[in-house]
């Protein structure tokens, strides 16, 4: 997958949590990319983040730690 791609289905996912009530948004952000994403792509992004993480939300950062 490209990265630009990537990074824009992964901030979507961000935007929706960040709507949702509570404060737990990064442990729910981090728990839909366990459950819906590939293992290649967690991997994917696990590698953009320790290259920097440029354009990602937040949100993904703090999540991309716990996962």
């Amino acid at each position: 997958m490209s990265p630009d791609k990537m990074v824009r289905m992964a901030n979507q996912i961000a935007t929706f949590f960040r709507t949702q009530p509570g404060d737990d948004q990064v442990e729910r952000v981090a728990h839909h990319l366990r459950d819906f994403w590939d293992p290649r792509m967690r991997e994917q992004l696990l590698d953009h983040v320790a290259h920097g993480g440029a354009g990602l939300d937040t949100l993904v950062r703090q999540a991309a730690e716990r996962l």
